[in-house]
């Protein structure tokens, strides 16, 4: 890792990660409640939402710079995602997460209907309170943030060409994409700390979600011994050989899919990264039922999830709160678009009495995708990581169309 050229205080990514490191220890001692102050504390505060929002404030004061660090790209999202999506995979109960189906897929669907909804809402509401704001080509910016919010990324800079935005108007959307949808994955981290008590007060079925996790830890208890040094350096050696394994699988795949499928950019096939974290969920799943399952009795699942909290720190150290008022029109557009999803997925939730979890996941299935959703759903239990990858792939192989559905909807709004 280099220097990158910067006027943060801290401008050396080597150092930088001291600091994450260090910080992320400080938060997990503090949390282990050495005096009654802190004890309290972190009875309101998860460890995982700090995990997330120090070093966002590192990022904001202008202490490191995350927008050109290299920490989140390669180190955060190509390497430990993989591996940890390989870890917390390994102990998967597979029969468990199929129970899940139908309840979760329909509340998934919600939260995308939420968003094509949100996206009309947030527009006509904006219309009637300050035309400006969706004046001009502002939909063709909508309509981009759409793709990344059903889909991700990719799909994003699909509508991008589709629909010819212009760069200065797509980066404005860039940032309440990044600020919406980080303030969305705040909330959810607070809330995955409090998901039995909101189970509770909702009257939500757990029954297949409890009986997965008792099994999960009927297996580790059975299991469970010190782990030895042999144990660790085989965990990591799995974990990181499958991650290299599929990064020399996923460019060859992704160049071959884009060359001969005509649908493949419409399902992001054409991206490396998308292959990465199949490719790596998949080892993960296929060593499920081999005898390397056993490692998750030294400890496999939190080694992948020491792996899932760096990057969480990773993700958070790109936010940056003053970006919130550059152009807060679009900000409110965003919030209220964001809003109507929210409604829309904790609305079909407490219809078939699903659990806090299944919004949870669904919502950044869609908004976040296969990047956000796993870190989400381990924030709920570690081995329902692989929950997330699968909703996040979907959210990738819908975004492109119903997105371009959505622009042509806003387009007619904007009279265009």
């Amino acid at each position: 890792m280099n220097p990158t050229a910067s006027d943060a205080l801290i401008t050396n990514d080597i150092v930088v990660f001291g600091l994450i490191a260090a910080t992320l220890g400080a938060i997990f001692w503090l949390a282990s409640g050495p005096t009654p102050f802190w004890k309290k504390f972190f009875a309101w505060v998860p460890a995982l939402l700090l995990c997330y929002f120090v070093p966002a404030i590192y990022n904001t004061v202008g202490l490191i710079d995350g927008e050109n660090s290299t920490l989140y790209n390669p180190l955060g999202s190509r390497i430990l995602l993989p591996a940890a999506l390989v870890l917390l995979t390994l102990s998967i109960d597979l029969k468990g997460i199929l129970r899940l189906g139908p309840k979760l897929l329909f509340v998934f669907c919600a939260g995308t209907l939420g968003i094509v909804l949100g996206a009309v809402v947030s527009f006509q509401l904006m219309e009637w309170i300050y035309p400006p704001a969706v004046a001009g080509d502002t939909w063709k910016g909508m309509a981009a943030l759409a793709g990344s919010w059903i889909g991700g990324g990719a799909n994003m800079v699909a509508m991008r060409e589709v629909y010819g935005v212009d760069a200065t108007l797509f980066g404005q959307f860039a940032v309440v994409d990044v600020a919406i949808a980080s303030a969305l994955m705040a909330t959810w981290l607070f809330i995955a700390n409090r998901a039995a008590h909101i189970d509770a007060r909702s009257g939500a079925d757990t029954r297949a979600l409890d009986d997965m996790k008792a099994r999960m830890a009927a297996f580790e208890k059975a299991n469970a011994r010190i782990p030895t040094l042999t144990d660790l350096m085989v965990i990591v050696g799995i974990a990181f050989g499958l991650v290299g394994l599929a990064h020399a699988v996923a460019g060859p795949l992704a160049t071959w899919f884009a060359a001969n499928v005509e649908a493949a950019a419409q399902f992001s096939l054409d991206s490396a990264f998308v292959w990465v974290v199949l490719l790596s969920t998949l080892g993960g799943l296929i060593l499920s039922f081999t005898r390397v399952r056993n490692l998750e009795s030294a400890g496999a699942s939190k080694v992948g999830t020491v792996f899932l909290y760096f990057l969480i720190a990773c993700i958070g150290m790109q936010m940056d709160f003053t970006r919130l008022f550059e152009r807060l029109e679009l900000i409110a557009i965003g919030a209220i678009w964001m809003s109507v999803h929210i409604l829309m997925i904790l609305g079909a939730a407490r219809l078939v009495r699903a659990p806090i979890f299944y919004a949870g996941v669904g919502s950044m299935g869609n908004v976040g995708a296969a990047a956000s959703a796993p870190v989400i759903a381990a924030a709920f239990h570690p081995n329902l990581a692989p929950v997330g990858v699968l909703l996040g792939t979907v959210g990738y192989a819908t975004g492109t169309v119903l997105a371009y559905f959505t622009g042509q909807i806003l387009r007619l709004m904007a009279g265009q």
